[in-house]
């Protein structure tokens, strides 16, 4: 095992649930061997009240969460990534900025909570599946034996992550 730290980003377009999430998770489950970020590409500004009251409720300290451009995370003196996923299916189909050193890239798509229209419990519900489904992706993440996996062979492990149903 090595004492490396991976800085993994969580991109989607708003930024402000799936992305938020995903950080939130990987900063937790990672103890310490991942370093998590997330940004978009259109950022909405605002981290959605509803992602923030789930990570709440299941004891994360929301302070320090923002919303934030992938411009941000990709400008001179920013962190290097290692690995670079996209949650949502607008963020993989665009344009991304150059990453230095180049990272590994997978597409995680997670369907929108934002976007789900219905009751509040609707709403809510649709958070809950998202943390549910990036908590799965996140969990095979970090048990990956990355440092014994070749690039190809840990390639086929990140898409297969994204994959994965939930």
């Amino acid at each position: 095992m090595t004492d490396r730290t991976y800085n993994v980003l969580f991109l989607c377009t708003g930024n402000s649930a799936r992305s938020i999430i995903a950080e939130s998770l990987l900063n937790r489950a990672g103890s310490g061997r991942f370093r998590a970020y997330s940004a978009g590409s259109s950022p909405s500004g605002a981290v959605h009240p509803y992602a923030l009251q789930l990570l709440e409720r299941q004891g994360f300290t929301t302070a320090d969460l923002r919303s934030k451009s992938w411009d941000e995370v990709a400008a001179d003196g920013a962190s290097a990534m290692q690995f670079v996923f996209t949650v949502c299916d607008r963020a993989a189909g665009e344009a991304c900025p150059v990453w230095p050193g180049q990272p590994m890239t997978a597409h995680w798509g997670i369907p929108d909570p934002a976007a789900v229209q219905g009751s509040e419990a609707e709403r809510r519900l649709a958070f809950a599946e998202a943390f549910r489904m990036l908590t799965n992706r996140i969990g095979a993440f970090v048990n990956l034996p990355i440092s014994a996996l070749d690039k190809l062979s840990l390639q086929r492990e990140l898409d297969l992550i994204g994959a994965l149903a939930g």
